[in-house]
């Protein structure tokens, strides 16, 4: 399953960061970049369905 991390602008629009295979590192991966950067971070399947919205 692909599972694609994305984060919000200041402006509320989302960008695509990365994708990854594995939902364990994925979240992973937006957790630490949601905490460095201060900003929202959100794991989306494939198909645009959202599985975790991350805050820091």
């Amino acid at each position: 399953m692909t599972v694609n991390i994305e984060w919000q602008d200041q402006h509320g629009h989302w960008h695509h960061l990365q994708s990854k295979q594995n939902q364990t590192d994925a979240y992973r991966v937006a957790m630490q970049r949601a905490a460095s950067t201060g900003k929202r971070h959100r794991l989306v399947d494939a198909s645009g369905r959202l599985l975790e919205l991350l805050a820091a």
